[in-house]
């Protein structure tokens, strides 16, 4: 009996017991999982990461209670929607890769894609009290930084990118010039945004038309921490 048992056990073979099947998320749930990190992070990028959790709600156009069934906190609610940005940043920077023939024209379409997506948003999140080493955000930023380097490297290669920047002086002109200004009287600011980041890129494209000072910043120098 007992080996019957067991072999019943192994083999899923239906001894009268149901298995137990772990729920899947109804759509409508997902949806609403989804209105939430959207809206809240529009509304971290127009106002900053402490906006009201109850706005956040309304804009999802969810009540309290599913915006906090979803995510108990704050921190829950940052860490996805960095979570968000970062995942969908490295998805341009992939789709750029493979459709781009020309190495320098791939990194150009990230930058401006990457602006689009507000990466630049996130640098005031990161400053928030929530795990910035959780595993599935090193994961993913790991993820795009090595999406970034080739990239970089690709258009180096091709003589394509100027010598003396590294892939840190990318990622910070880029995080720099989509940066949002909560609270501010530039309202328009967001029309001025890709403007800005073409004369960047022009600035990058080889051949170089000045010296820059100091060195190259490195993903090593952006990991490192005072």
């Amino acid at each position: 009996m007992e080996t019957v048992t067991r072999i019943a056990a192994d083999t899923d073979i239906d001894t009268g017991t149901a298995p137990r099947r772990t729920p899947r998320p109804r759509a409508d749930a997902l949806r609403n999982r989804e209105r939430i990190v959207a809206a809240a992070r529009e509304m971290f990028v127009e106002f900053g990461p402490d906006v009201p959790l109850d706005e956040v709600a309304r804009r999802a156009g969810v009540g309290n209670a599913t915006l906090y069934r979803n995510f108990p906190d704050r921190a829950a609610l940052t860490h996805e929607v960095v979570l968000s940005v970062t995942s969908r940043t490295t998805d341009r920077a992939d789709e750029a890769a493979a459709e781009e023939a020309d190495p320098f024209a791939a990194l150009s379409r990230f930058v401006h894609a990457a602006a689009d997506e507000r990466v630049g948003a996130l640098c005031p999140m990161l400053s928030g009290g929530f795990d910035k080493d959780h595993p599935e955000l090193l994961a993913e930023r790991r993820r795009l930084e090595e999406a970034v380097e080739g990239l970089v490297a690709r258009a180096m290669s091709a003589g394509r990118l100027r010598t003396d920047i590294a892939v840190g002086d990318v990622l910070v002109g880029l995080s720099q010039l989509t940066r949002p200004l909560p609270g501010t009287a530039c309202l328009d600011i967001d029309r001025f945004t890709h403007r800005h980041i073409q004369l960047f890129l022009d600035g990058l494209e080889a051949p170089a038309r000045s010296e820059l000072p100091g060195t190259a910043a490195t993903l090593e120098d952006l990991r490192r921490r005072p």
